[in-house]
């Protein structure tokens, strides 16, 4: 699955760098998360790293976007290739 931030979010800033795919960036009024970039970190980590750093734990899974762990590893393989 990918992640989401959900509008709990209080635009701390602090996800958006730990992202080594790039996937979050600042929406209208919240950070939002790129489906086909997340990763949910596989690849790079064993845990996503926004949802460690996030202080209000407003990052779950998407439920709309069901993955399993080699899908998303096969995304990290074509996002890292091009």
């Amino acid at each position: 699955m990918a992640l989401m931030i959900t509008d709990e979010c209080i635009n701390c800033d602090v996800c958006e760098p730990e992202c080594p795919n790039d996937a979050i960036s600042p929406g209208e009024e919240i950070y939002i998360i790129d489906p086909n970039h997340c990763t949910e970190c596989v690849g790079h980590y064993d845990e996503p790293q926004c949802q460690q750093v996030c202080p209000v734990d407003c990052i779950p899974l998407d439920p709309e976007r069901q993955e399993s762990r080699d899908e998303l590893m096969e995304k990290y393989r074509v996002i890292t290739a091009a």
